[in-house]
């Protein structure tokens, strides 16, 4: 049977880091299940570097997701990826959250952190999972990313342990590269 992998995501997800991660998967041989607070057809946003200070944003395109996060069993499920954009904002925020997302790191199961994914993270009541540990994240929520106890990189792709997190969408390759590695073991 095909490995499953879990992709917790919502509105306003960074386009390529659903679709990046999505059909990589696929094009594995894995099976990919995005799920969302409800299940429905997703909005996405595109994230672009365009001599501002910070990032801007445009429409992307839509995606479907298979399953609500009341609808999430995570023991079906093999890894876990976690897209940025703005998303993680809300999506923390739902009930499932925090029983799903403690589910992989308590199991040891692969965790894929994408730039604002990490903000999913802070959602979970158990911050030992990330005490002396070392992450990556966009660089505006280092503090985010420290005040789950973990230490800062600022390397665009790390790996620690179980947790394969990235800066951003233009670091995708590198980080399928160490998640599909640790996902194969």
């Amino acid at each position: 049977m095909s490995k499953r992998i879990l992709i917790l995501t919502g509105d306003a997800v960074e386009v390529l880091e659903v679709y990046y991660s999505y059909y990589r998967l696929l094009e594995e041989g894995y099976l990919p299940v995005i799920a969302s607070p409800i299940r429905k057809i997703l909005h996405t946003v595109v994230h672009d570097f365009e001599g501002w200070d910070t990032y801007t944003e445009k429409l992307g395109y839509q995606i479907g997701s298979h399953l609500s996060f009341s609808e999430v069993i995570p023991e079906e499920y093999d890894a876990l990826i976690i897209p940025g954009g703005r998303a993680p904002e809300y999506i923390r925020l739902d009930r499932h959250i925090p029983r799903i997302v403690s589910h992989f790191f308590e199991t040891g199961k692969p965790v894929g952190v994408i730039c604002h994914g990490v903000l999913v993270l802070n959602a979970l009541p158990n911050k030992s999972y990330f005490a002396g540990r070392t992450m990556t994240t966009y660089p505006t929520l280092r503090f985010e990313l420290e005040n789950l106890g973990a230490f800062y990189t600022n390397q665009s792709t790390y790996v620690d342990g179980n947790i394969v997190s990235v800066q951003l969408w233009s670091d995708l390759s590198a980080f399928m590269r160490d998640f599909l590695k640790l996902v194969r073991k």
